[in-house]
């Protein structure tokens, strides 16, 4: 029966977010091109502000539970555990002080109204995960501007989203050279539930009713930090929660 409600639901969705994209495409080119950063900012602000009323259409609640006042006289680097392209919007405009900017794959940087625009010209690291030199060389260049202007960026280190809830072991090679190279900063875990069931039937139809939420946990300071040990704790900051589903799948595994 839930599956029954949520095809017409998914369809009203899906109209509701592809006018969205494609109505503020033509926006965030005006607002870059005609009034800089701190306007083209605000139109990506509200891009996923009005994102999120989209998903309510589907019953989607969001819940952001952030106790932590955190300072903007640093960078900072945004830790996430990844279940799917949900995660991102709640992130941009909870934490829209901090000016989030996103480490992606290069694939996403075309074809995508809205949405590839802004990872091309908000300030986004594009990486191409065949080329390893490049990735870095793009992170790299992204540190030296949030070094600069104090901003954040936001990391999702399991490489790919989580299918069903089950997170999987963090990539060491982004975050390392993320603290290498932002020795001043600051890391902000974030813990993010349920986002997958909203896909947990492929893209169509997505489920409905979903309570998705994210915790961000007490900052973390990069300095006097052993690099590869910082990526462990961090990890089991942000995985904490699902310490017991992740024993779980280990027993499963080793049978």
């Amino acid at each position: 029966m839930r599956k029954f409600f949520a095809y017409p639901l998914s369809v009203i969705f899906y109209l509701a977010f592809g006018l969205t994209i494609v109505a503020f495409h033509p926006v965030q080119w005006v607002c870059y091109n005609w009034f800089g950063y701190q306007a083209h900012k605000k139109s990506v602000d509200y891009l996923n502000f009005t994102i999120m009323r989209c998903l309510n259409l589907l019953g989607t609640r969001f819940t952001f539970n952030n106790p932590h006042k955190i300072k903007r006289d640093q960078p900072i680097i945004i830790v996430a555990n990844h279940q799917g392209q949900w995660d991102i919007s709640p992130i941009i405009w909870h934490m829209r002080r901090l000016h989030p900017k996103f480490i992606s794959k290069i694939e996403l940087g075309k074809g995508i109204p809205s949405i590839s625009y802004n990872l091309r010209k908000g300030g986004s690291a594009l990486i191409d995960r065949k080329d390893k030199r490049q990735s870095i060389m793009a992170i790299r260049d992204l540190t030296k501007t949030l070094n600069a202007t104090k901003r954040s960026v936001v990391i999702f280190p399991e490489g790919t989203r989580s299918k069903n809830g089950v997170p999987k072991e963090f990539a060491t090679g982004g975050l390392i050279t993320l603290f290498k190279f932002m020795p001043d900063a600051i890391i902000v875990p974030v813990t993010i539930h349920n986002s997958w069931k909203l896909m947990r039937w492929g893209g169509f139809p997505q489920d409905i009713g979903v309570n998705v939420s994210h915790t961000v946990h007490e900052p973390i300071t990069v300095a006097g930090k052993n690099p590869e040990e910082l990526v462990g704790q961090v990890q089991d900051i942000v995985l904490a929660d699902f310490s017991e589903i992740r024993t779980h799948k280990s027993r499963f595994n080793s049978l």
